[in-house]
């Protein structure tokens, strides 16, 4: 069972996980800086870092992580009004856990998580209008709320023809993994922790609950 912190103490324990979301925002929106600023989009910018293994790649996405898309203008606006209530949810959870002393790991993750997505509804938000983008399709510039995402880590780890017995994308041609981002990276690696270490994480509980049943 937790015990609950005070409202001073709980501003005071949380500040170092809001920092850490911080901190990934700035790394997120510094790398974003640089590519805008100092590569060439597409193909003819691409900059080999390991070899074949793995290059950085100026690309914009329009819609979620990893390269996936919403279609027509109303799902990207959904898309971004989505991103700013998960942001201010999870801050609201974060700053909750604190209050009850939960794990410090699982709240670091999802401090990760939190980092991760404000760092690409910055670019939702203000990319359209700050840097000057433009619908791939019409050419018209796009508004607050419609920026695109700005990606660069690609991952050739397959090119070629997809297996046709594969559901939705069999027969299709390749080019590896889908151009991602440092925001990409973080909420992932919250996730990916969460999942490896969750026992660690809610072992109290575990432990508190097992007690519970057998008293």
């Amino acid at each position: 069972m937790h015990t609950v912190a005070s409202t001073a103490e709980t501003f005071r324990r949380a500040v170092p996980y809001f920092l850490l979301a911080v901190l990934v925002i700035g790394l997120d929106q510094a790398s974003k800086w640089a590519v805008h600023t100092y590569m060439q989009p597409g193909g003819a910018g691409e900059i080999h870092v390991l070899g074949t293994w793995a290059n950085l790649l100026y690309t914009t996405n329009p819609g979620m992580a990893f390269g996936a898309q919403l279609p027509t203008t109303y799902g990207k606006l959904l898309l971004t009004s989505f991103r700013l209530l998960a942001v201010v949810a999870l801050s609201y959870y974060i700053a909750l856990l604190v209050r009850r002393h939960v794990h410090t790991g699982f709240i670091a993750c999802l401090s990760l998580i939190l980092g991760g997505a404000v760092g690409n509804l910055l670019d939702s938000i203000f990319y359209g209008v700050l840097y000057h983008q433009r619908d791939e399709q019409t050419y018209q510039p796009l508004g607050w709320f419609h920026g695109h995402v700005i990606d660069m880590i690609y991952v050739p780890l397959y090119q070629g023809q997809l297996p046709a017995w594969l559901p939705f994308v069999g027969g299709q041609y390749t080019f590896g993994f889908p151009v991602f981002n440092l925001a990409d990276s973080f909420i992932f690696i919250g996730v990916a922790l969460i999942l490896l270490l969750q026992g660690r994480f809610f072992k109290q509980e575990q432990a508190a609950e097992a007690e519970t049943a057998v008293g």
